[in-house]
């Protein structure tokens, strides 16, 4: 008699309320969703004249850590291996991790790394922005 008790189509939810939105509101709706795309329509325009892209302050440091570099390098290599198209000229390599390596040092991988920050916020960061410093201490890249 337990599985009376257990009946599966009752989970012990409450039915959620439903807003019921009168047709003034729903003319209202629509009318700002067609004034905010007129402003997109305005902003695009300006935002073309505008070719030069808005740098903002990073808090964050240029120098791609150790372990940022091993895990780019390691989905990199993985990708790779599952025949990933190569974003480099192959000189004879057939290892997927010197490929991902070569590849680091032309600073060809798309990636983009993001550094959460303690507040909550993060920073996005290209492979090809970071300064990579390589296993044998030359530095790939940067400014």
């Amino acid at each position: 008699m337990a599985d009376d008790d257990n009946d599966m189509g009752d989970m012990g939810y409450e039915d959620e309320p439903v807003e019921d939105i009168m047709e003034g509101e729903e003319e209202e709706v629509e009318n700002n969703n067609e004034d905010e795309a007129a402003e997109q329509v305005v902003l695009e325009g300006e935002e073309k004249e505008e070719a030069e892209p808005v740098k903002k302050d990073r808090k964050t440091s240029k120098f791609m850590t150790k372990y940022e570099r091993a895990r780019i390098l390691g989905t990199r290599a993985l990708q790779i291996s599952m025949n990933a198209p190569v974003m480099v000229e192959l000189e004879g390599e057939t290892d997927p991790l010197e490929i991902a390596m070569k590849e680091l040092r032309a600073r060809k991988i798309p990636f983009t790394i993001r550094r959460y920050l303690p507040d909550g916020s993060y920073e996005d960061w290209g492979v090809d922005e970071l300064i990579v410093e390589d296993s044998w201490k030359r530095q790939v890249g940067g400014e």
